[in-house]
């Protein structure tokens, strides 16, 4: 009976290994397309650093969810490195990391067989790529319905997944955590940048953050949105999700 217990406990063990590690993401495949990233002059809510311009991408695939506590933990335990310090409401298997810098974002982007996105790449699938319906947010028009933030969140992540998807199947790109992505940020760089697979500047003013989160309020949420947060910071509120 010892041995029978011991030898479903190590399935039980392979079973959760499995579930949390590299095989664990799950990828959505974006067509290559062209579009227009930004949003017009005198949009409501368009800021002067998302002045559209057209961008054309190749094919690229992205994680259906940001990725969670239980990912990375694992990931953390494979490589020796220590968990990010834990938000006041405390860790949640299911729900984005956080407090993550960009540097460790990209960290298990690579131990993954991945990479951060551009920020061209993930508004392009933020947006639902080529079957985009021009939402307003990612996946609708109701930024409560498609997204954790500061006026639904009650100043807590939750779970990845619980709200709509977009156009794609891709969940929780407006809210629930804000994403890194592997650009500099600079604040004019839309007036020079090449349409073809952009890839950020050389310098800027820290990384590009995109998607808003459970505390900040649900304009930021838009596909359009910029922010440039130190690569070094951390921050209850940024998490990151992949793309090969």
């Amino acid at each position: 009976m010892r041995k029978i217990a011991l030898y479903f406990l190590c399935i039980m063990v392979s079973l959760y290994s499995f579930s949390q590690g590299k095989e664990s993401i799950q990828w959505i495949k974006v067509e290559g397309g062209t579009f227009l990233m930004g949003c017009k002059a005198g949009e409501e809510d368009c800021y002067p650093d998302e002045m559209q311009h057209k961008v054309s991408l190749s094919t690229f695939y992205i994680s259906k969810y940001e990725i969670t506590v239980a990912q990375y933990r694992y990931y953390c335990e494979q490589t020796g490195k220590s968990m990010p310090q834990e938000p006041v409401f405390g860790w949640q298997d299911k729900a984005p990391i956080v407090n993550v810098t960009w540097q460790e974002a990209k960290d298990y982007a690579k131990w993954a067989g991945g990479r951060l996105p551009t920020e061209a790449e993930w508004e392009f699938a933020a947006r639902g790529g080529n079957k985009s319906k021009g939402f307003k947010y990612s996946g609708g028009d109701n930024p409560l319905e498609v997204g954790w933030c500061f006026e639904n969140a009650e100043k807590t992540t939750h779970p990845v997944g619980e709200k709509l998807a977009n156009e794609l199947g891709i969940y929780d790109m407006s809210g629930n955590a804000w994403e890194w992505c592997e650009d500099n940020y600079e604040i004019y760089y839309y007036k020079h940048s090449p349409e073809k697979n952009p890839k950020g500047p050389a310098t800027g003013l820290g990384k590009v953050n995109r998607g808003g989160c459970y505390n900040f309020d649900y304009h930021l949420m838009k596909p359009s949105h910029r922010r440039g947060s130190g690569a070094e910071s951390t921050g209850t509120g940024t998490g990151f999700r992949i793309v090969k």
